[in-house]
């Protein structure tokens, strides 16, 4: 069935009739505007650390360009382009003639959305930094903390058959779907690409999982936490840090996979820890499960990434366990918002900064 093609662009704050005139290429598209700014295509990036990777974007000089389903706005100064991306007559639609410096993937789930992207984005694209996860590693179960290598792309089969549409197949295949898609853009590279494997997440107002929220509920509660006999650690990312990452991964030239993941590794016991500092009359119980389903963020094997590649690369991560504190202050609102009214991470100096840029 041919699906309805719906494509409109809105400039937040900008009208269409003041964007820059560009050259057009042989192809006849448009190229990204030369100089310092890059031209930036965000797919996706509407919450979380996505919006702050746009906000690093804008702050820097960057013409960004937001594509979504136009379930949200991007901020002034971005141009926005509204398609499903799942449809790729409405994407081409979309995106015109653009060309574009860098394109940032932030909701590629599925190795048929990567194909659909490597088919539209060829001769788009001088780099391709797809958002990538920890999950990639899901079977991988070693004390040491795994390498890019441990998951090559290469040796991953691709089924573009399997259900991906269903959305309960999707959830509980996010691993694999990740890791196929991973394999799709490695496959048959059309343009250099990066795929960035971002640790499980913490910090933020915004923080919309709810994973620190169900400790500190049955904290306050004095409920059980339920975590497996062996509870394994795992590696971790604050959300300021992991924008850094991106924004920083978008000015180099390295490609395939790269871990990202803060030094260290953090337990269930220390992030509850955290959490019940802000809850002086609760009470944290974990109870230990052989089978059966256990609490986030508490884990049956060994959650570690090694950072090493990144780190050799330039970029300088923080330490989980000095941010830890401010993580879960941030996320259970005992911040002093007067502290991040500047929009920058007010950590100090804690999170990892990028060595090459000025943030």
């Amino acid at each position: 069935m041919t699906r309805e093609v719906k494509a409109r662009e809105v400039a937040a704050g900008e009208s269409a009739s003041g964007e820059t005139a560009a050259a057009k290429t042989p192809a006849g598209k448009t190229a990204p505007r030369r100089g310092n700014a890059r031209e930036v295509l965000v797919i996706g990036g509407n919450r979380y650390f996505g919006k702050r990777l746009i906000a690093r974007l804008l702050a820097a000089g960057d013409r960004v360009t937001v594509l979504n389903r136009g379930s949200s706005a991007p901020p002034p100064g971005a141009l926005h382009l509204i398609a499903d991306r799942d449809d790729e007559t409405a994407l081409n639609a979309a995106l015109g003639s653009r060309v574009f410096d860098v394109v940032v993937d932030q909701v590629c789930y599925t190795p048929r959305q990567a194909a659909t992207a490597r088919r539209v984005f060829a001769g788009r694209t001088g780099r391709y930094v797809l958002t990538s996860t920890v999950e990639v590693y899901e079977y991988e179960d070693s004390v040491a903390s795994v390498r890019e290598r441990d998951v090559d792309p290469l040796d991953v089969r691709v089924d573009l058959e399997l259900p991906w549409d269903d959305p309960e197949f999707l959830d509980s295949h996010y691993g694999e779907g990740k890791r196929q898609a991973e394999a799709v853009f490695a496959a048959e590279p059309v343009f250099p690409h990066v795929a960035v494997r971002v640790a499980h997440v913490l910090g933020g107002a915004d923080d919309f999982t709810g994973r620190l929220e169900h400790y500190a509920s049955r904290i306050r509660a004095g409920e059980p936490i339920t975590v497996p006999t062996a509870n394994r650690p795992a590696t971790y990312i604050h959300v300021e840090e992991v924008a850094d990452f991106l924004f920083w991964t978008v000015g180099q030239d390295f490609t395939g996979p790269v871990n990202a993941a803060s030094h260290g590794t953090l337990t269930t016991r220390e992030l509850c820890e955290a959490v019940a500092a802000h809850l002086p009359g609760g009470r944290t119980v974990f109870r230990e499960v052989e089978v059966g389903e256990v609490s986030p963020l508490s884990f049956r094997r060994f959650y570690g990434m090694d950072n090493t590649r990144a780190t050799r690369l330039g970029f300088t991560f923080g330490n989980a366990r000095r941010w830890l504190p401010r993580a879960a202050a941030e996320t259970l609102g005992r911040v002093d918002r007067r502290e991040t009214q500047t929009g920058r991470p007010s950590h100090g100096g804690v999170l990892g900064r990028p060595e090459t840029v000025g943030w």
